[in-house]
């Protein structure tokens, strides 16, 4: 099918419904579930439309079968409205970290050999200490360029110089991390291998980006959730619940939203199954 479309950044794309197929699988629905919908979207795009409605029409069928396959599909979408400030994105980050076995502290202040730095995650494991910078983009289309980690690996440099001087710490400081819920540029990534530099994107490493691990661990943002309003996101959001197996942990959130008993069920229901996946 040779039908031009629009990606977010603006350029323009072949339609291709392997694409399509293959970010339909991330979702949990069935072969023959992804089939209907590919010949569906297929039959309705046109020269010239977006990526966005593309995904708008497949989200809508997926919701229609089940509305958690419609949560699962929607997480790069989910992991932006985050947003806007960035901190949110940290805890996330934080949260997916504590899951893998680290002990983590978000926004501290460490010192340097030449100044000081607020450090957005600083996780610790086996005796090893790693910072980490969350790099948020609130829109689509806008990836992470070389002068990000080069800025990053600067900062990381001066906390890393101030660390080793002290010679009465029995930690070591690992490895310094670049995070982000966009993509890097080639430059960028290859810039992080020289220098060093631990990369996490939506898809790097190849096999183990966010996506990858969130999949892997079940480990969604709130946001993700259908069933959930944006109001009520937010005030979750406001008191630090970033994942729905926070939600899961501490159900009685929903009672101070007021939210009635079946629909309390409804949602309870989802959030399982997003986290038991």
């Amino acid at each position: 099918m040779d039908v031009a479309i629009v990606k977010s950044s603006g350029e323009k794309a072949k339609f291709s419904m392997d694409k399509l197929r293959n970010s339909l699988k991330h979702s949990g629905a069935g072969h023959d579930v992804i089939e209907q919908i590919v010949d569906k979207v297929q039959d309705e795009v046109y020269e010239g439309i977006s990526t966005k409605e593309i995904y708008n029409r497949a989200f809508a069928l997926l919701k229609k079968h089940k509305s958690v396959f419609a949560s699962k599909y929607k997480l790069k979408k989910a992991i932006y409205e985050l947003g806007p400030t960035g901190f949110p994105f940290e805890r996330f980050v934080a949260a997916i970290l504590q899951y893998s076995g680290y002990f983590t502290k978000t926004g501290e202040i460490m010192n340097g050999i030449c100044v000081t730095h607020e450090i957005d995650v600083v996780a610790e494991k086996n005796g090893n200490i790693i910072i980490i910078e969350c790099k948020f983009h609130g829109e689509e289309g806008r990836n992470c360029n070389v002068k990000i980690p080069l800025y990053i690996h600067s900062r990381y440099k001066d906390v890393k110089a101030h660390w080793d001087s002290k010679k009465s710490k029995n930690k070591a400081m690992d490895i310094g991390w670049v995070v982000t819920n966009t993509r890097f540029t080639q430059d960028a990534i290859q810039y992080g291998k020289c220098a060093g530099l631990y990369l996490l994107s939506w898809d790097y490493p190849f096999g183990d980006g966010l996506k990858d691990r969130i999949d892997r661990l079940g480990l969604y943002p709130i946001t993700v959730s259908t069933l959930l309003s944006k109001r009520e996101k937010q005030f979750l959001l406001g008191r630090d619940v970033v994942l729905c197996r926070q939600l899961w942990k501490d159900k009685f959130f929903l009672d101070h939203l007021g939210v009635a008993k079946i629909r309390k069920e409804k949602i309870l229901d989802e959030i399982k199954q997003l986290c038991h996946s």
